[in-house]
């Protein structure tokens, strides 16, 4: 669990630094830093998407993924727990549910959370995800200087994702297979290109309801391909 606590910590304190930081900005200068923010993350995500040559089934996982998360309605569930958290923080930010959403969507998604908890809790190797804390907490200096304290709370996802990925270490070391692994990537990929439209303001895309297609593509990537 020391990786965990580790990236739990490094969210928790670029947040603090990024909330301090966003306080000095004018506002034009938090416009373009999310729009940089917005592109950097599109990058990313399609590095991870196209790291895979045979696309046709990532696409798949995504649109089964997307009905089944829009049936369950995940997006409503995850607005509803910031709303919550929102409450029991007592903050007035209108945009605290959109930092604690996005960010924890964002840190929870892909191959270093799984690669990193799994090392961690079967061999006690966190090297995976210190370097994961590290890119994590210089994201949310970023993000939490213009999205403000609800990222600092994506810190909990991140806390209880890794955190039970970590403990459940020896029943998943399955999902370290490169075919899992690979689906996984370019599936996550996707929908990190999704979190940067939506901080584009391009569109609205209901990521939370993404999700299953993760699921999925372990699925597929075990019984299937």
């Amino acid at each position: 669990m020391k990786g965990t606590l580790v990236n739990t910590a490094a969210v928790i304190v670029g947040s603090l630094i990024g909330m301090a930081a966003g306080k000095r900005l004018p506002e034009r200068l938090k416009t373009i830093l999310m729009q940089c923010l917005g592109l950097s993350t599109i990058l990313i995500g399609l590095q991870m998407a196209l790291s895979e040559k045979d696309v046709i089934p990532t696409i798949g996982c995504l649109l089964i993924g997307a009905l089944t998360g829009e049936l369950i309605n995940i997006e409503a569930a995850m607005d509803r727990l910031g709303e919550w958290l929102k409450a029991r923080a007592r903050s007035d930010s209108s945009t605290f549910v959109e930092g604690f959403v996005t960010t924890s969507l964002l840190y929870v998604t892909g191959a270093m959370v799984i690669v990193g908890s799994i090392q961690d809790g079967t061999t006690g190797d966190a090297t995976t995800l210190y370097i994961k804390s590290m890119l994590d907490g210089v994201a949310s200096i970023a993000f939490a200087s213009t999205l403000g304290i609800g990222v600092a709370f994506a810190a909990l996802s991140v806390l209880f994702v890794q955190g039970a990925l970590t403990l459940l270490a020896s029943q998943l070391v399955f999902l370290q297979q490169p075919a899992v692994l690979g689906a996984i990537t370019a599936t996550g990929g996707l929908l990190i290109v999704a979190i940067g439209f939506n901080l584009l303001n391009m569109v609205k895309i209901r990521i939370g309801n993404l999700l299953p297609a993760l699921i999925y593509a372990v699925l597929w990537a075990l019984y299937i391909r």
